[in-house]
């Protein structure tokens, strides 16, 4: 695997954009970065997988995927070493960081939402409906 495939996996993604953070080249969608090249050197990229889904790539192919070191990789940031990447392994990681950042599609009218800015919605509209109770 080169940079130039890796690049051009990432890029093939719905929605991705190429960009460059603390000088060397990302890919991001939605404005979140799930993927970056070239740190600490071209011989190596990353992919933002959550804590479990690194262990599962570094349990199966140790000689491709790593933790990156420190508390990044204690977050799921992992490793690829190029030259060891075959492009299934590669595409599915890839895959993956992709999905973990893209964008939640807004609800639909009448669908429930989930997280923090849907328990927000939740616990105002359970104070409004104890105010008109109250009333």
């Amino acid at each position: 695997m080169t940079s130039k495939e890796f690049r051009r996996i990432a890029l093939s993604m719905p929605d991705v954009v190429e960009a460059s953070h603390m000088g060397h080249p990302d890919f991001r969608v939605g404005g979140k970065v799930f993927a970056t090249m070239e740190y600490p050197d071209e011989r190596y990229a990353m992919v933002k997988l959550t804590p479990e889904q690194q262990a599962n790539v570094v349990a199966a192919s140790p000689e491709v995927f790593a933790p990156v070191p420190g508390g990044w990789g204690r977050s799921g940031s992992t490793h690829v070493v190029l030259a060891a990447a075959g492009r299934a392994a590669v595409k599915s990681a890839l895959a993956t960081a992709w999905e973990n950042v893209m964008p939640k599609s807004p609800a639909k009218p009448g669908e429930r939402r989930r997280g923090k800015a849907a328990s927000g919605v939740a616990k105002a509209a359970a104070a409004h409906s104890i105010r008109r109770k109250i009333r």
